[in-house]
C-alpha cells in the first residue's frame, strides 16, 4: 500500500509539472486579448487609399482578418477573398457570404466575403438564378435592398436560417472582421457606409446602408436587435419573382414603435425570443419601377461554374469540399439555427484554446495515475 501511495505521489508531481510545461508551451502564445485599440467602425477610408487589410490586428481571440480590402480583376473570381462590398443600385449591389460552404452563418460571420451582381468590384459573383426577387428602396436616409435567393448559391448551407452582419459586432471588429460598404447612391462616387446592416439566412436577405451625411445613421442601422430579422429592422413588402427600384419614406428606428399613442422601446432579451408585442410599421413606398432579371444580371457565372460546392438533382450534395479558405470536408446537413430573415438571428461569438489544453493535460495526468495504479 505504501508503495501504492508513493507511486500515486511521484505521477501526481511528475503529472502537474508536466501539465505546467504543457501550458507554459501553449498559453502565452495563444491570444488573450478581445477588443482593438481602434473599434472598426471608427476606421474610415477614401475608396482609393484602401489598405490591403482594413483590420490589422493579429493578437486578437478571433485571429486576423481572413480576406483583403484591395480587389480589382486579378482578385475577381469565384474564390476571391476580397472583404470590399459596394452597395449602389438593384443591379449593382453585394451580399455578404461565406467562403466556403458547409458552416453556419452563426459560426462563419466573422469570415464572410463579398458576393456581387455585377462583374467589376474584385469579387466573387452571385451566380445566375440564385436571386429569385429583390426591392431596391431609395429613402431620405438609406438605401435599402430585400430579396429571395437559393442562398446555397453564395455557400449558405441549406435550412440555414442565418444571422446578422454589421460593422460592429461583439468584440467591436465587425462581422466580417474587416469588411467595408462603399455606396455611390448618394453622390455618385464610391463613399464609405460607416453604418449598415444584413440580415441573411432561410433563402432570403434584407440589406440596410445609412447615409453617412445623416444625423441619425446610427438609429436608422441599429445593431444591437441582431435575433429579431428582416421584419423588425427593416420592414417591406418585397416580393418573391418581382424585381424593382422604388422610392420610399423612412422607417422608425429598429424597436421604436407606438401603442395606443405612446412611443415605446422595444428591448431585446437574452435567451430565447418571446412573441414580440408590436409589429413594425412597413413604410410607404412610391414610383416603383419593375424589370426582368434577364437585364438587371448580366455576366454572372453558372451555378455549375462555382468551385466548392457539388449540386445534384435534388439539392446539394452530402459532403462539400470547402473551397478558398482550406477547411476539411463537412457535413451538409446543419441543424436549423436562430434566424437571419426572422426572429432569433444568430450572434457571433468567440472563444479560445485554453479549456481544450487544460482538458488535454489533465488526460495525460489521468493516463499516468492509472499506469501507477495498475502497476503497482
Amino acid at each position: 500500500m505504501f508503495t501504492v501511495a508513493r507511486s500515486i505521489s511521484a505521477v501526481l508531481v511528475l503529472g502537474g509539472a508536466a501539465l505546467v510545461a504543457a501550458q507554459d508551451v501553449t498559453v502565452p502564445g495563444a491570444p488573450t486579448e478581445t477588443y482593438p485599440s481602434t473599434a472598426h467602425a471608427s476606421k474610415t477610408f477614401a475608396f482609393a487609399d484602401l489598405p490591403y487589410k482594413i483590420d490589422t490586428d493579429t493578437h486578437l481571440i478571433r485571429g486576423p482578418q481572413h480576406g483583403y480590402n484591395i480587389c480589382n480583376g486579378t482578385t475577381e473570381n469565384q474564390e476571391s477573398l476580397c472583404q470590399t462590398s459596394h452597395f449602389n443600385s438593384l443591379d449593382d449591389f453585394c451580399l455578404w457570404g461565406p467562403p466556403d460552404y458547409g458552416r453556419t452563418v452563426g459560426d462563419i460571420e466573422g469570415i464572410m466575403v463579398a458576393y456581387c451582381t455585377k462583374p467589376g468590384h474584385g469579387t466573387r459573383l452571385i451566380p445566375e438564378g440564385a436571386l429569385t426577387g429583390v426591392q431596391w428602396i431609395t429613402t431620405p436616409d438609406y438605401v435599402q435592398a430585400v430579396g429571395f435567393i437559393d442562398q446555397t448559391m453564395i455557400n449558405i448551407v441549406e435550412g440555414d436560417w442565418g444571422g446578422e452582419m454589421d460593422p460592429h459586432g461583439a468584440d467591436l471588429r465587425g462581422n466580417p472582421m474587416g469588411g467595408i460598404v462603399f455606396s455611390d447612391a448618394w453622390t455618385g462616387a464610391p463613399t464609405q457606409v460607416i453604418e449598415w446592416h444584413l440580415f441573411i439566412g432561410g433563402n432570403r436577405f434584407c440589406y440596410k446602408a445609412c447615409d453617412p451625411r445623416g444625423q441619425n445613421d446610427d438609429r436608422f442601422c441599429e445593431h444591437i436587435l441582431d435575433r429579431i430579422g428582416c421584419d423588425f429592422n427593416i420592414p417591406n413588402a418585397a416580393q418573391d419573382e418581382v424585381f424593382e427600384s422604388c422610392l420610399g419614406d423612412n422607417q422608425d428606428f429598429p424597436g421604436i414603435y407606438t401603442e395606443n399613442g405612446v412611443e415605446m422601446t422595444y428591448q431585446q432579451p437574452e435567451g430565447s425570443i418571446p412573441p414580440l408585442p408590436y409589429v413594425a410599421r412597413t413604410p410607404a413606398s412610391s414610383s416603383c419601377t419593375q424589370f426582368e432579371s434577364a437585364a438587371l444580371y448580366t455576366g454572372l457565372p453558372q451555378a455549375s461554374d462555382v468551385p466548392g460546392v457539388t449540386r445534384t438533382g435534388s439539392g446539394v450534395s452530402a459532403t462539400i469540399t470547402p473551397s478558398g479558405s482550406g477547411g476539411r470536408p463537412v457535413s451538409a446537413n446543419p441543424s436549423r439555427t436562430n434566424s437571419g430573415s426572422g426572429p432569433n438571428a444568430s450572434g457571433g461569438a468567440a472563444g479560445s484554446g485554453a479549456f481544450a489544453n487544460a482538458v488535454s493535460g489533465f488526460s495525460v495526468l489521468g493516463a499516468l495515475l492509472f499506469s501507477a495504479l495498475f502497476l503497482a
